[in-house]
């Protein structure tokens, strides 16, 4: 499959707040150190304090996890992470982090991080919504949907908070909505199909439940 967008592999890009460490580490758990796509994680985080997310997440999965900086190039098989009191923002060329402010938007914001994403991935952006309270990530899928990417979001059922998650399915814009279990084995069969160049994959069972 070929686009005009200049990111030649698939970009999945997790987001989540309340209750993401869980929901995150359970998704990046099965994941290879060979995954032909390159993962970005952004989950809420309080601005003032130290985060351990990254070294957290790196003891949970095989998948080389680092936490993202200033200038960084997207590589398939790792996965950055957005640090606390910065945003992350997808160029073309590189990734560009951006101090947060004292207001809103949520810190670090999905929807700036979909947004970019979307418009530098198109079609090989996929963008998976978890738990978390509020409705950041609901603008994001917006364009990722427009720039024909891919959007999971977590069910009801297995979300600790499910603000995010239901925000992004009140779209009508959520290509699946799935158990936390079953998330890692539809990234992992999404990115298959797409480094084969198959954009009508499917899982096991007849597609995507909604």
């Amino acid at each position: 499959m070929t686009t005009g967008h200049p990111v030649r592999f698939s970009v999945v890009a997790l987001v989540a707040s309340a209750g993401g460490l869980d929901a995150l580490a359970q998704v990046l758990g099965p994941l290879p150190a060979d995954l032909p796509a390159a993962v970005l994680v952004a989950q809420h985080l309080d601005p003032y304090r130290t985060s351990h997310l990254t070294s957290i997440l790196a003891g949970r999965t095989a998948l080389p996890v680092a936490e993202a900086a200033d200038g960084d190039v997207l590589v398939p098989g790792v996965a950055l992470v957005v640090p606390a009191a910065r945003h992350l923002l997808l160029t073309p060329e590189r990734i560009v982090l951006v101090d947060v402010g004292a207001l809103p938007p949520a810190r670090p914001s999905a929807d700036l991080l979909l947004v970019t994403l979307a418009v530098t991935c198109g079609p090989r952006a996929l963008a998976v919504v978890l738990t978390g309270k509020g409705t950041d990530a609901q603008a994001g899928i917006r364009a990722v949907a427009r720039c024909g990417g891919t959007v999971f979001a977590q069910d009801e059922a297995t979300s600790a908070h499910f603000g995010m998650p239901g925000a992004a399915i009140g779209t009508g814009l959520v290509d699946a909505v799935l158990p936390l279990p079953g998330i890692a084995a539809a990234v992992l069969g999404h990115v298959a199909a797409a480094a084969v160049g198959n954009p009508a994959f499917s899982p096991p069972g007849g597609g995507y439940p909604q």
